[in-house]
């Protein structure tokens, strides 16, 4: 089953990455904190209901005991958020995806997970996809805006900041995985574990809440955020499935799910209108092979 978990999540995560781009505000310097209110509020009702109907016994220590693993997911999708400014002018795409593959190495080195030959394969196919994806769609959006005769700032496209993000993003998430997947496999139960990042990620939209409502004073409504409440549902439903599949098979799970990306691009050639070039078409096809390949594996 970990398969099916792990394309669930993959379209989930996919999705919800389509309404984070339609709800990010280039101008709004607390957009990213909006978003973490957002995701947290849907994770903690979530997390509630589980407690609520479940019949596993449930200790608030777990949230302690699995904090390592919930302050990495939350601070990289926080800094994640924030790179979303400059998503269409940096390398941040490829950069960020490539967490998937860095989180299946630790895995492989340091947890003595393995993988079949032909596992290996699909993996390898679907990482080098994940970041030729990437690097194609960054190519295409400066290729746009050349020909919209619109001025790329060059602090934008090189910048430290345009840098740093993405590779503060790919590293956290790396490490997270990684000890999500050591949490999964000794420490604790796969609904364990989800309710208490769950919890975690509840606690942090209480305190974004207080920063942006009291301190920035700015009013909130849900009907203003509602592309952010629709990527918060998806982004918890991806959760739910995406801890069972890292308990089932974690080496060959983190690079899989890495590749919702790809649903991300389809999802936004067709609702946003964006152009896909034939050398994007190609990696998907490169992707989806690798993915059918773990499938039949």
């Amino acid at each position: 089953m970990w398969f099916t978990f792990a394309l669930i999540s993959v379209l989930a995560w996919g999705t919800a990455d389509l309404f984070y781009k339609k709800g990010n505000q280039p101008g709004d310097p607390t957009s990213h904190w909006k978003t973490v209110i957002m995701v947290g509020l849907a994770m903690g009702l979530h997390a509630f209901y589980v407690l609520a109907t479940s019949s596993e016994p449930y200790h608030p220590i777990n949230i302690i005991r699995y904090l390592p693993v919930s302050a990495m997911y939350i601070l990289s999708m926080t800094v994640g958020y924030a790179g979303l400014r400059y998503i269409e002018l940096s390398i941040s795409s490829p950069i960020q995806n490539s967490s998937g593959a860095v989180s299946a190495l630790l895995t492989f080195l340091i947890l003595g997970q393995t993988m079949t030959p032909v596992q290996f394969f699909a993996v390898v196919l679907i990482s080098i996809g994940i970041i030729l994806l990437g690097v194609f769609e960054r190519q295409l959006a400066l290729e746009e805006r050349m020909l919209n005769k619109e001025k790329v700032e060059r602090k934008y496209r090189i910048g430290a900041l345009a840098l740093v993000l993405p590779i503060l993003y790919a590293v956290i998430d790396a490490l997270g995985t990684f000890l999500d997947g050591y949490m999964l496999n000794t420490q604790m139960t796969e609904q364990q574990a989800n309710v208490s990042y769950e919890l975690t990620f509840f606690i942090c939209a209480i305190l974004a809440y207080v920063y942006v409502r009291f301190i920035r004073k700015e009013k909130l409504t849900l009907r203003g955020q509602a592309d952010n409440a629709a990527a918060a549902v998806f982004e918890t439903l991806g959760q739910f499935f995406y801890v069972y599949a890292m308990a089932s098979n974690a080496v060959v799970v983190a690079p899989l799910i890495s590749s919702y990306s790809m649903v991300s691009v389809v999802l936004s050639r067709i609702f946003l209108k964006e152009k896909l070039s034939a050398k994007q078409y190609g990696v998907i096809a490169m992707i989806m092979v690798g993915i059918f390949i773990l499938g039949f594996e």
